[in-house]
Order: structure tokens, then sequence, then C-alpha cells
């Protein structure tokens, strides 16, 4: 039988911690990650686990560990909204495009004719309302962590998104992210003409990334770890040794047995086996 390393990620601390740890397998040595939050064991690939408001990863033992390359997506990922959705707003058209986002997300729509349907219908919009948009763009809670940590260890760090250059630059920024990749608007003067110039980076775009990535630093993707949230993301997240859907879509859900549900981003750090004073805390 095949050993696993099984992670146990709580988003509050637990006075029972020991005993939930023990329901799972008491006779595993458990090693603690954080008191009373998180904690990781080596056993058997258990049958069943216990139903608990924590968030569990179960991965292959040799597998296991410090990843050297993460790629991260933007939007509902490392960013709380959609960015191209509260573009729209400026032109009072989120709904509207909200629901093609929601849509195209979800693997019911191509992506390139949704993202080129969605900025056709902002053409005309002026950089000031970007600019606007990007102020107000708020992080999502351990992305910074996650990032800074990941990056002091050593590895590289990517932000892969089919959103738009002109804000994967300030995010990647301050996130701390070595380099971003993102989609890039056709601009007439000062205002949106309403095309994407190609290449288009979509769903198989996101997975090249990872691969040229890995080759430039001379690894198996195995050493990989990516995050997302849509559809577009399934190819990069099942291609990488520790592929995570952060409160993923169906689509995303179902291809991968890693979730975040229950917490933020800095759960990615304790699956790779990261202790909670080893973390870049961002005040």
């Amino acid at each position: 039988m095949r050993e696993s390393v099984v992670t146990l990620v709580f988003p509050e601390k637990q006075d029972d911690f020991d005993a939930i740890c023990a329901s799972v397998d008491g006779h595993a040595d458990w090693q603690v990650l954080s008191p009373g939050r998180a904690a990781q064991a080596l056993m058997t690939t258990p049958d069943g686990l216990p139903d608990l408001k924590a968030d569990i990863f179960v991965q292959d033992a040799e597998q296991h560990g410090r990843k050297k390359l993460l790629l991260a997506d933007m939007d509902s990922t490392i960013v709380t909204t959609e960015t191209l959705d509260e573009i729209a707003a400026g032109l009072g058209k989120k709904d509207e495009v909200a629901a093609i986002t929601a849509a195209s997300m979800r693997g019911e729509l191509d992506f390139t004719g949704s993202i080129d349907a969605r900025v056709a219908m902002i053409a005309g919009l002026h950089r000031d309302v970007l600019h606007q948009t990007a102020r107000t763009t708020q992080l999502s809670p351990g992305a910074q962590t996650l990032v800074k940590t990941m990056a002091h260890h050593g590895a590289k760090t990517v932000l892969v998104s089919g959103g738009f250059t002109f804000f994967t630059e300030p995010i990647a920024s301050i996130c701390g992210f070595h380099a971003h990749h993102g989609n890039t608007l056709e601009w007439d003067g000062d205002q949106l003409t309403g095309k994407v110039l190609r290449p288009v980076l979509d769903k198989p775009a996101k997975a090249t990334l990872l691969q040229q990535y890995c080759a430039e630093l001379g690894i198996d993707p195995l050493h990989a770890a990516t995050i997302g949230d849509g559809a577009n993301d399934r190819d990069m997240v099942t291609a990488a040794g520790l592929g995570v859907g952060y409160r993923p879509k169906p689509k995303l859900a179902a291809c991968t047995p890693h979730h975040i549900w229950h917490n933020d981003l800095t759960a990615l750090l304790f699956a790779q086996g990261f202790h909670h004073e080893e973390f870049i805390d961002v005040i």
C-alpha cells in the first residue's frame, strides 16, 4: 500500500485539536504545523476521512513537500473579484458582463469567444475607469503571505491570468510575484477599442506557461504548485504536483482532490509542510 501525507488545516484554532487528529488516524505521528489549526501525518492512504469543517489534503508521500514553482490565477483567486466585471460597472454593464464571466468560469462557454464578447461590450471606456478599478481591487486573504513565503524559501512565483496585464502588473508587484502574464487590451488613445490583442491567454496557454517555467527551472511539474478557481485553470491545475482549487467552480473541483474551501490562501503553504513560524507575515 502506498503511503500518503495527510494535512489538516482549520480556519480557526480548535480546542480539541489532538482528538480531531486522532479521529483521522489515532496511530499516526502527527506533526503540528500551527498549534490547534494545522498538522500533517504520514499514513497508509486512508479509506475515508471524517466530515470536518477543515481543508484536508491527501498527497502521495513521494510527491509531498515544498514546491519550487508557484503559478497562481488572479481573478477570484489572488484577488477577490473578477476585474472585467468591475470594469464593466463603469458603463452600467456589470450584471450583463458578469453573467458571461460566470458561464465561462463554469466551462460552459469558449474562453476566447467569451472574453472577446465581454471586452466588446466595454468599448469606449476611458483609461481612468480602469485605474479606479485597479485602486479598489482587493487582495484575497493570505495572498501576499503565500507568495512572499514561497519566494523567500526559494520558489519562483508567477501570476497567470485570463484577465489583463493592466491589472496583473500592479497585483504582481504588490504580492511579490517574480513574473506575471495576462491578456492585453487594445487602446485608441485613452479609450478601449473593445478588442483583445492576440494571442489570448486561455486554458491551454496557462498549462504551456507551467511547462515553460518548469523547463526554465529544470524541474518536473511534480515540483510545481498551481492554484485557481475556474474552468480555464483546469489544465495547469491537473498538470502540477500540487494543483489546488480555491473555492473552485464545479468543473475545476471535479478534476483535483485538493481544494481550499474553509481557509485563506495560506492553506497552500500548510499543504506543502510549512510551519506557521516560517510564514512571511504581511502587516
